[in-house]
């Protein structure tokens, strides 16, 4: 079978398509959902120890597999404000004592396996903070610039980038990974990153980490087919982040102001370019890879506005499209609460208020048992996308297998189909009852029928 958006209807057959990936995905990721948890502003102490009671309610989410931003000491060196970037890493095999003690994370992993859960780590491979050890015990493990002097990359002044032409650092790399895997029991991890770090280091980092754990899961935080040959499982789907807010964009829904002051210009998109993108997928990506969808993260959050700001009264339509578009769906902390604001990137701040909006914890419970109930949506080799033709290119309409997604993502009312599909034998996933097409659907309006 076709992996994932390989298999878009309509696709042509005779054309040639990747390898399929050699990397043996684990069985439990198939239908996972993933939740990115900020340690720093989870609760109001910021640690390991208060997130615990938080294990029961993830699980009754229907939370699969939690991925823990970095859980390092920070490097004082070049720090940005009081608390520093969680990706300034001091020391590898240490943790941040801002969140706790190993004990405390070892109690954390072991809960959430108790309770079903798999954890992965956030993992910063391309630069260290500038105080690391490493930087004064192997200054040949980073990269010089034309005055001789470490760098880091972009405007990352609190960092210094690696040298990954020295096998010994990627062998204390390497090692260090591992030690998570032996003495946290974790299942993998996210790289930051990944693509700033040669391809080659991952195609053999990733069997010297199955040597200790064989069970894992790799995200790279890169779109970049090449690492899901034989290295990653999943990858993150950041063009289809940016189709979704050039899609909201041409809609008048995109209001976030950047550092300027202005609210950033996309070019016209509507609702059909999303099928343009999965084309995209087939041709370049490998059969069987995952492509991780989202409508926030921390990264999105901080940066580059709310899924609120992003993508207005469209954001509930974008992630019921995470959920049954071929990939995995993300949550980031507080997403499930409406969290409307960023978090503070450098400095301690107020958590969600878990309690204030039941209803969207609802919504993404019910989007999380559909997720696992459905084969079809299976991560990689799902069914395929068929697309159903309607009568606005801001109208989206597919089903997979017994699955169906009817979406708005325009400005205005939108006739749905000039020759509707067949519903019978459906029903309104959120409702229960016998499934109804209308003619029309307000902007930002949705509908998912199954069998």
């Amino acid at each position: 079978m076709l992996g994932g958006a390989a298999a878009l209807l309509g696709f042509a057959q005779t054309a040639a398509l990747p390898e399929p990936t050699t990397v043996k995905h684990p069985e439990w990721s198939r239908n996972a959902v993933i939740y990115e948890v900020n340690v720093r502003q989870f609760t109001p102490e910021g640690t390991f120890n208060a997130f615990m009671p938080h294990i029961d309610r993830l699980r009754d989410l229907g939370v699969d597999i939690l991925w823990f931003m970095p859980v390092h000491p920070i490097s004082e060196d070049g720090r940005k404000g009081s608390l520093g970037s969680y990706y300034a890493v001091r020391d590898y095999k240490g943790i941040n004592p801002e969140f706790g003690n190993i004990d405390d994370f070892r109690a954390v992993v072991k809960a959430a396996h108790n309770a079903g859960m798999k954890v992965i780590i956030d993992w910063v491979p391309n630069h260290s903070g500038r105080d690391n050890a490493w930087v004064k015990d192997h200054p040949d493990w980073y990269v010089r610039n034309d005055k001789g002097e470490m760098y880091g990359p972009y405007d990352w002044t609190d960092v210094y980038k690696f040298d990954y032409s020295n096998p010994a650092m990627r062998a204390a790399m390497t090692d260090a990974m591992q030690f998570w895997l032996r003495e946290a029991d974790i299942d993998g991890f996210r790289c930051d990153v990944a693509g700033e770090v040669p391809v080659d280091f991952w195609n053999e980092n990733r069997p010297a980490l199955e040597s200790v754990k064989s069970d894992i899961f790799m995200l790279a935080e890169a779109p970049n087919p090449e690492l899901m040959e034989h290295a990653f499982d999943m990858d993150y789907n950041w063009p289809m982040k940016d189709l979704f807010s050039a899609i909201a964009a041409t809609s008048g829904q995109y209001t976030f102001k950047g550092s300027d002051g202005k609210v950033r210009t996309f070019p016209e998109t509507h609702a059909d370019a999303i099928y343009t993108r999965l084309d995209e997928e087939a041709t370049k990506y490998p059969g069987d890879s995952y492509q991780m969808n989202m409508i926030t993260n921390h990264d999105l959050n901080s940066w580059e506005g709310t899924e609120f700001e992003r993508l207005g009264n469209l954001q509930e339509a974008f992630a019921v499209l995470t959920y049954t578009l071929p990939g995995m769906p993300l949550i980031y902390t507080g997403q499930e609460a409406a969290f409307d604001r960023a978090f503070e990137f450098f400095e301690k701040d107020t958590p969600a208020d878990w309690n204030a909006r039941p209803e969207v914890a609802a919504f993404y419970k019910k989007l999380n048992t559909l997720k696992h109930n459905y084969k079809e949506l299976r991560a990689g080799d799902g069914a395929k996308v068929e697309r159903i033709a309607t009568a606005s290119p801001d109208v989206i309409a597919f089903r997979r297998g017994d699955v169906m997604v009817v979406a708005n993502l325009g400005a205005k009312e939108e006739r749905l189909f000039k020759k509707a599909p067949k519903v019978k034998g459906f029903a309104d996933y959120f409702t229960g009852a016998p499934a109804v097409l209308p003619k029309t659907l307000a902007p930002g309006a949705y509908l998912v029928f199954v069998k």
